[in-house]
């Protein structure tokens, strides 16, 4: 089978020949139809995931056709079109995974190949509204997102005569417009922020309120004023209920600031830095709850189907590009001008 195989760190991936592999007990073989791009296939090719162990084909994120099944498992399955779930054995505590989890793509091989192994349970039905396309981009950071929206921060959703207030941050990337769709169809009122123009205007055409850019120092001041100057016109009284971030780093403090009082912070990445600069009294003034996520579990997972199903969401798709030009994908995710999931179009 074709694969794309990361054998150094810090080198370009290769498109290989390499085995095909075969079912085991309780597994199924996938014909993968699409994959996904996530940050993490770019961290661990630059070396800065941890427990890097390599070579490995890369990729969490794929749907396909089951193509076999191993011993033990219902023939019923086989060729069914399917969406893989790539956060594996969490165990039994579901508020932190255990010690034998593990994600799809590294150390276990991935998706960025014309077949692919998993057990049976990480596998359910796609999403018969979705293109396999658009269901490759849903796993990752759509389990991501509904952990630290639903789970972590606990969304309200409608059915209270006043709809929470959220706040995305970074709108443009994968996890921010699940984040955003997700929220909006919950019936919450959504507002943004992104470094580019271009990328409000189009996260408004998708339901957000409105939103601001980010490169403004004082953007949360400006934030504040467009939503009316906080909860009953005080702006030290903030005025977002729940907050989704994946940034980090010195602006964390400013999200302080617009959160309401009771507010809850759910954060699931740091790609600016520490954070610094946070004014302990803020927090416990306002009595702010704050969460750190990552993944989630297959509980969640199936949840987070059923929710994509019940209100018909779509991924948004930012770009697709054939398997032999996966190195063009990555070299799109890294420069970060992209609006919405790269994705891998294979087994045409």
């Amino acid at each position: 089978m074709k694969a794309i195989l990361l054998t150094e760190k810090h080198q370009p991936v290769q498109l290989v020949d390499a085995p095909t592999p075969t079912a085991g007990p309780g597994n199924v073989l996938i014909k993968l139809k699409a994959a996904a791009l996530n940050h993490r296939d770019i961290f661990i090719q630059q070396g800065l995931y941890p427990g890097i162990k390599l070579p490995v084909i890369l990729g969490s994120d794929g749907a396909g056709i089951v193509a076999e099944v191993g011993e033990g498992v219902d023939p019923v399955w086989r060729g069914h079109e399917v969406v893989i779930n790539p956060s594996m054995h969490w165990g039994s505590n579901p508020s932190f995974y255990g010690p034998d989890y593990r994600m799809l793509g590294m150390p276990d091989n991935g998706t960025f190949a014309e077949y692919v192994v998993v057990g049976l349970n990480y596998i359910c039905p796609k999403p018969v509204h979705l293109s396999f396309e658009q269901a490759a981009a849903l796993p990752l950071v759509g389990l991501t997102v509904w952990r630290a929206l639903m789970t972590r921060a606990g969304l309200h959703q409608s059915g209270t005569s006043v709809p929470e207030k959220v706040l995305v941050t970074g709108i443009g990337g994968g996890a921010a417009l699940f984040a955003l769709q997700f929220a909006v169809a919950a019936g919450a009122e959504v507002w943004v922020t992104s470094g580019s123009e271009e990328k409000l205007m189009k996260a408004k055409a998708l339901g957000a309120t409105g939103g601001v850019n980010y490169h403004d120092p004082d953007w949360h001041k400006t934030l504040m004023t467009q939503t009316g100057g906080g909860r009953n016109g005080n702006p030290a009284r903030g005025y977002f209920d729940v907050i989704i971030d994946s940034a980090g780093g010195p602006s964390f403090a400013k999200l302080i600031d617009v959160a309401s009082p009771g507010g809850r912070i759910a954060f699931f990445g740091g790609t600016t830095g520490n954070i610094t600069d946070i004014v302990p009294a803020r927090v416990f003034f306002k009595q702010l709850s704050i969460f750190g996520s990552t993944m989630g579990t297959e509980r969640e997972f199936a949840d987070m189907l059923d929710f994509v199903n019940e209100k018909q969401i779509v991924p948004i798709i930012d770009e697709i590009f054939s398997l032999d030009k996966v190195e063009l994908a990555f070299q799109k995710m890294e420069a970060g001008k992209q609006f919405g999931k790269i994705v891998l179009e294979i087994n045409r």
